[in-house]
């Protein structure tokens, strides 16, 4: 074997996102059956409660780190103060492993869909500026806020699945979506509610518009997910499915 792919093999046996397909494919050919039959709360909770991402640092995963963050967490604060944000859904919160460190000068509501995770964060977190309720974002009443924060979620959604959230982020009636987005994804392939792939949802079969301005991520690890990004839209510009 050549240098080079024994290099190549040592990556793809060492990195993160590597090891987190193999076992979600391990996953679904030993439990093809259950995996399908699952409904998204069933899906996240199991993920969360079998610490699936095998993050060291957070539960939610290699993207919820301080490294990973670093980024978004720098630019927050001046986003909300742009665009007069006073109130904000960040849904999925996670175990809220780096947003309680942003400065944030408004409202915050934490919204997931696993009930373990809100128990957990309204035990550790809650204040008179900051709560956390269970949320379904395809299905759940939505507040109406100035800004819903979509980070490292709709990757990880069935095609039918993220239509659905962003028809029901719609329907809230809040102003503006900051959500991540991979620009140099050329095609979106769909797939099952709890896996994951790049996707850009700028791109059939989404289509939303040119985003207002766009916030570009550090990667998870060397050499993945080098274009990760969030944008941000206005809501009433984004086109109900």
């Amino acid at each position: 074997m050549s240098n080079i792919s024994k290099k190549f093999s040592e990556y793809l046996v060492t990195n993160p996102v590597t090891v987190s397909f193999v076992r979600l494919i391990k996953s679904y050919i030993y439990n093809k059956e259950s995996f399908l039959l699952k409904n998204s709360t069933h899906v996240f909770s199991d993920i969360y409660n079998t610490d699936f991402w095998n993050s060291k640092e957070s539960k939610s995963g290699g993207g919820s780190t301080m490294e990973a963050t670093k980024a978004i967490r720098e630019q927050l604060p001046d986003i909300i103060s742009q665009f007069s944000i006073r109130s904000m859904l960040d849904a999925p919160c996670g175990d809220y492993n780096w947003m309680r460190n942003v400065n944030r000068e408004c409202d915050y509501i934490g919204g997931d869909i696993v009930k373990d995770i809100i128990e957990r964060n309204n035990k550790l977190y809650s204040s008179g500026k900051v709560k956390f309720v269970q949320i379904d974002l395809t299905s759940g009443e939505l507040p109406e806020v100035d800004l819903v924060f979509c980070k490292d979620c709709l990757q990880h959604l069935s095609d039918e699945s993220i239509k659905k959230a962003l028809n029901n982020i719609k329907r809230s009636g809040s102003k503006y979506l900051l959500v991540t987005s991979y620009p140099k994804t050329w095609k979106n392939h769909d797939i099952y509610d709890g896996d994951y792939r790049p996707l850009n949802l700028l791109i059939k079969p989404f289509c939303l518009p040119k985003p207002i301005l766009q916030v570009k991520e550090k990667s998870r690890a060397e050499g993945v997910e080098i274009d990760k990004a969030m944008y941000l839209f206005s809501i009433d510009s984004i086109s109900s499915f």
